[in-house]
């Protein structure tokens, strides 16, 4: 795991933004369960959609009921490309949520120093006097995607309002072809304008590249998706912001995936 939190460092110092880099995710083996079903989810770090590179551990993998009961996937496997968790689903028909919760992973900091350069993963490692800050942040992630049993219904979706998040419009389990995927993206609750988000098709497969679609929230935070092919698809969204007072770190990293399926008319 040593040699992918450096690249992530590396990718992060560099500013990448795109969904090539290491990016999380939750891939549920299916959207649409019955009653009852025990579903299967893969938690993975990628840079294609959905071959797992790096297991998304140390992640508080939870469902939501339709009726709002909160609770830990019941079986969960950490491997090293993945995380594999199986749930079984109660007799209740509606809309569940899958969460990762809030990831907070290692803390990257770099300095310059006399002429080099110095990277640091250990925050009490104080950064010397008069170096040159190149970079002090900490990722934090977190992934999301949706099931329906039988009818899709809203109560699951509400805002959470705390981090980043979509805040969806369109039900995302009720998505067609020739139709659009209405959402906001929001932080802490206030809508976010002119936020890049990166919408990538799940091939399934390092062989072939998948599409990406980069879209810009409006001045409200408003996104507005044509769908046009049949898929699976991971929304992206990262941004940094400054760490609060007394945080180990200058920023904050964040990264939001939400994972959703569109079907054929």
């Amino acid at each position: 795991m040593k040699t992918f939190a450096g690249l992530l460092a590396l990718l992060f110092c560099l500013g990448a933004t795109r969904a090539t880099a290491h990016t999380p995710y939750l891939a549920p083996t299916t959207f649409s369960p019955q009653p009852g079903q025990t579903i299967a989810v893969d938690a993975a770090f990628a840079e294609v959609f959905f071959v797992p590179e790096a297991a998304f551990d140390h992640a508080a993998l939870s469902i939501t009921s339709p009726d709002g009961e909160l609770a830990p996937l019941q079986r969960v496997v950490t491997l090293k490309t993945r995380v594999a968790a199986e749930h079984t689903l109660p007799r209740l028909e509606g809309t569940y949520r899958l969460d990762s919760g809030l990831r907070r992973g290692a803390t990257f900091r770099t300095w310059e120093m006399d002429g080099k350069q110095v990277t640091s993963r250990d925050p009490a490692t104080p950064i010397p006097a008069g170096a040159k800050v190149l970079s002090n942040f900490q990722a934090l992630t977190r992934a999301e995607a949706y099931v329906t049993v039988d009818t899709p219904d809203r109560r699951v979706l509400a805002a959470r309002r705390q981090g980043l998040e979509l805040v969806v419009s369109t039900h995302p389990n009720d998505l067609y072809v020739g139709e659009t995927f209405a959402f906001s993206v929001h932080d802490d609750g206030k809508p976010l304008a002119g936020q890049r988000v990166e919408i990538t098709e799940a091939v399934w497969s390092s062989d072939r590249k998948p599409e990406v679609v980069v879209l810009t929230s409006d001045a409200q935070g408003r996104v507005a998706l044509a769908l046009e092919r049949a898929g699976t698809w991971v929304a992206l969204v990262r941004r940094r912001t400054p760490a609060p007072a007394g945080a180990p770190v200058a920023e904050y990293s964040n990264t939001y995936t939400l994972t959703f399926r569109v079907l054929d008319p």
